[in-house]
């Protein structure tokens, strides 16, 4: 029986609520999670079939922690498993691979991550206007992917989109657009726009589809609702098209991404889209010190363009705030790492202290002073466990092993590890194969027309999805090393393909082919030393056993193809399994959903939080993660940041601050100047460490002085 009685008035009408829209305003630390959780218990306790209910989230560590929790409450793991709780693209995934056929989709598509798509993005460069390895360097691929994002976000074409024809960025995404889906195509690739773009195109032309998808989910919950885009705010529609049984949570004062597409008009306007919508807010906060929430409230209430709310707590008011003030950025670095030192002196683990920053570039010099005072210290935002070059390298040789059509593994393949295939003639390989209308690997097969047939080689590796004999291509011309590594390359692909194919034990295949192409001699020889060599082995050794649990459910083939598409979703970061105490470092908006005893929130400094790029927008012509649309955008970032802190906050700035060579006067926040004097005390770094003399030094002193007296 789901007990309603633990849980506080507006979370109780939240998870009781049954049908109807329902917007559940969730202010920061309000327990949200707790909430769907419960309600998605209390519908299967009324009877509702799990196969009827759909939870959304962002990230697959926040599903996994949410269909855990449903499941302690629920008690049944079959009807646990029989929910669908997933992000937004594994959900636009299922739907793929569900209407497959409706889509005209091929059999062995491919899913491109980041990295994959950046590799597209650069390939489709060099191409356009014969550029060469010269467009790389001219322009930023992640800001013509991020253009490329926003424009399919927006459901524009790749052949509609113009953008400002006087932005070179625009201009350039104009051509390069329509050449990565033409390469996305010609691969059977889909990236991660397409896993919610292309559902809802098909939502939109075809009825029966999208009838079929809305009686299929009785219950649609969205968990981070302020952080959607336009594009999943259409796929949500259509899922609630036959009921409007929608529950989303969210907060508006936490919408920070608009940077990548949110758009926190779908929170704020969620009442006008679905008429009769009910709203329950979530104001009591069961983290922070009333302190804490002060500062908090009275920044936030700034932003004209939000839903009224004031977060309370029952806490005490706690440690009083902290505002260091520092010469320097050196000064302030010094000063961090300084009380670092002895908040843990007086307790504090490690990992209960955090220091948090609006930009990656003020990390460096307080990872610096943390080395110097031998402060364990992780950096959180790091990167994802299989974007990991080793793992990529061995998922590569699956993924073309499935799919020979994928180019971008083949070609991240082709010649690693090394073995004579060189850029001039990966080269040949794809001009030769694109003026036959044929796929890279028709090419490579093409080489060996002149040589002596290797045993199963035409025949277990088609380009064609279903299975019949691919073009090939006249390829006589290549000799030497290249043709040798050419003949190495298919051989041990085909002996993956062919061990998969007979239902060898994936993990028993792919060790042969780490053997057959010595990869663990490889990785050592290229490592700087024995321990970075072993961390990269024991990376390959992580995806060995995440293959063994693939392996372990008995499932063939078709369904490892599956496996290999839901990897590329995979959110892990190198911060899910770090051992021992550490202090964190992040930026700001990856401190979202985190939360610490200790906060250290440095450079509360006009130009940093705000942002320069805000305040100037004209200073950059690149898009990125600095990047941020108004002051409002900036002024959540920092209502985000003061709310990770439970019990005790640091605010720190600079005075000064080296720009083109010449010290430059810094300009207090404005957010730190809405803060009440009374919530926060000044501390004078400058002053602190004059007053502060080193023992040792006093000591010297003294023993030398002594020294003279006895002469």
């Amino acid at each position: 029986m789901v007990d309603l009685s633990k849980l506080n008035p507006p979370q109780r009408e939240a998870a009781s609520h049954g049908g109807g829209p329902l917007l559940v305003l969730a202010g920061a630390g309000s327990g949200k999670t707790r909430v769907i959780t419960t309600r998605i218990a209390h519908l299967l306790e009324q009877g509702i079939p799990p196969q009827a209910i759909c939870a959304v989230t962002f990230t697959n560590k926040a599903a996994e922690e949410m269909r855990e929790r449903v499941g302690s409450l629920v008690r049944n793991k079959e009807v646990t498993r029989a929910l669908t709780i997933g992000t937004f693209h594994a959900l636009g995934l299922m739907i793929l691979r569900t209407e497959r056929k409706a889509l005209g989709l091929p059999r062995g598509f491919v899913i491109y991550d980041q990295s994959d798509q950046m590799g597209a993005v650069r390939e489709a460069l060099r191409h356009v206007r014969n550029m060469g390895r010269d467009g790389e360097r001219r322009f930023d691929v992640k800001s013509i992917l991020t253009r490329i994002s926003l424009a399919k976000n927006s459901f524009i074409g790749a052949n509609e989109y113009t953008g400002n024809p006087a932005d070179e960025y625009d201009a350039m995404t104009s051509e390069v657009y329509p050449k990565y889906q033409e390469m996305l195509r010609a691969c059977a690739a889909f990236d991660f726009d397409d896993l919610i773009v292309e559902p809802v195109r098909l939502f939109e032309t075809d009825a029966g589809v999208r009838e079929r998808w809305s009686s299929k989910y009785h219950y649609v919950m969205v968990d981070e609702f302020q952080d959607t885009n336009a594009a999943q705010l259409r796929m949500v529609k259509h899922f609630v098209s036959l009921h409007q049984n929608l529950v989303v949570v969210g907060d508006d004062d936490q919408s920070i991404y608009s940077w990548r597409g949110a758009d926190p008009t779908n929170i704020l306007r969620f009442d006008e889209m679905f008429p009769g919508a009910k709203i329950v807010k979530l104001e009591q906060n069961y983290r922070s010190t009333k302190r804490i929430l002060s500062a908090a409230n009275t920044v936030i209430a700034n932003n004209k363009q939000r839903h009224g709310k004031s977060l309370w707590s029952q806490h005490a008011d706690g440690e009083i705030i902290t505002h260091a003030v520092a010469a320097t950025p050196e000064d302030e670095a010094k000063w961090v790492a300084r009380e670092i030192h002895q908040l843990h002196q007086d307790g504090r683990s490690w990992d209960s202290i955090a220091v948090m920053y609006r930009s990656n570039l003020q990390a460096k010099i307080v990872e610096e002073e943390l080395r110097t005072a031998s402060i364990p210290y992780v950096m959180y935002g790091g990167q994802q466990f299989f974007e990991r070059k080793e793992v990529k390298d061995v998922l590569a040789y699956l993924r073309v092993a499935l799919n020979p059509k994928d180019e971008l593994a083949l070609r991240r393949i082709i010649n690693y590890p090394a073995r004579g295939i060189g850029a001039t003639t990966v080269e040949r390989l794809v001009l030769a194969a694109q003026a036959k209308h044929a796929t890279l690997w028709d090419a490579l097969k093409g080489v060996l027309k002149s040589s002596a047939s290797l045993p199963g080689l035409e025949t277990t590796l088609s380009s064609d999805d279903e299975g019949g004999p691919g073009t090939t291509v006249e390829m006589g011309d290549i000799r030497g090393a290249a043709k040798n590594g050419i003949i190495e390359l298919i051989h041990v692909v085909s002996e993956l393909a062919s061990a998969i194919e007979s239902g060898t034990d994936v993990v028993t295949a792919t060790k042969t082919l780490l053997e057959d192409i010595k990869l663990y001699d490889d990785l050592r020889m290229a490592s700087g030393s024995m321990a970075a060599a072993q961390r990269r082995i024991d990376n390959v050794e992580g995806l060995l056993g995440s293959l063994q649990r693939f392996s372990d459910k008995g499932k063939g083939k078709e369904h490892l193809a599956e496996h290999l598409r839901m990897l590329s979703l995979d959110t892990s970061k190198d911060e899910d399994n770090i051992p021992g105490e550490k202090v964190v470092l992040c930026t700001l908006h990856g401190a979202k959903g985190l939360e610490f005893p200790v906060c250290f929130m440095i450079g509360l400094e006009e130009e940093l939080l705000p942002h320069i790029r805000t305040l100037q927008p004209q200073a950059t012509d690149v898009l990125d993660a600095d990047h941020a649309t108004d002051i409002s955008e900036e002024r959540r970032l920092c209502y985000v940041g003061i709310t990770r802190a439970q019990k005790k906050l640091y605010l720190t700035r600079a005075c000064t601050r080296v720009s083109r060579g010449r010290s430059v006067p810094r300009t207090p926040s404005r957010f730190l100047l809405e803060i009440p004097e009374e919530l926060y005390e000044v501390r004078d770094v400058g002053e602190e460490a004059r007053a502060k003399v080193p023992e040792a030094e006093v000591a010297s002193f003294f023993g030398s002085l002594a020294s003279l007296l006895d002469d």
